[in-house]
């Protein structure tokens, strides 16, 4: 079987290959404005002020926060007690950081039991390991205690 040649290119004979395309699709052209084209100005105003140029909607980004249920929770345990705004930020911060822990946790041990699904025994599993002593006690029954209220109002 004879030895395999190789094609040398030059970086200027080379056509503009995309990286992401299916081997062997054909090479796609620059797109190259238009210099006779002329942009859409907005139409002035009836009293010959132009319009500003109309702005695109910022996407915004829901980022879920704790708070309404940390007061709710603080009211039940202490109903003349207060909390301040940083504080407040504090425990919603914590609270972010140990569902992101608990999630990855959890997500660790579904993958290494080979399981696509994580389920509220890797959940509890997952609260063990990362919740120190008797307050991981406290908050597995708690957890299964919530579960267990949203089966029953489920059915």
């Amino acid at each position: 079987m004879p030895p395999k040649i190789k094609k040398v290119t030059t970086a200027a004979s080379a056509p503009a290959l995309n990286p992401m395309a299916p081997a062997g699709a054909p090479a796609k052209a620059k797109k190259v404005k238009n210099p006779n084209k002329k942009a859409i100005l907005p139409a002035p105003n009836a009293d010959g002020t132009e319009n500003p140029a109309p702005r695109r909607k910022k996407e915004v980004k829901t980022i879920s926060h704790y708070k309404t249920y940390i007061f709710k929770v603080l009211k039940q345990v202490h109903a003349d007690q207060g909390i301040s705004g940083k504080a407040m930020d504090i425990m919603n911060s914590f609270c972010l950081d140990m569902f992101e822990r608990i999630g990855a946790e959890a997500g660790r041990l579904a993958r290494m039991t080979k399981k696509h699904t994580i389920s509220a025994r890797d959940i509890s599993t997952s609260c063990k390991l990362l919740i120190p002593g008797e307050l991981s006690k406290h908050a597995v029954s708690e957890g299964t205690k919530a579960v267990q209220t949203y089966m029953n109002a489920k059915a």
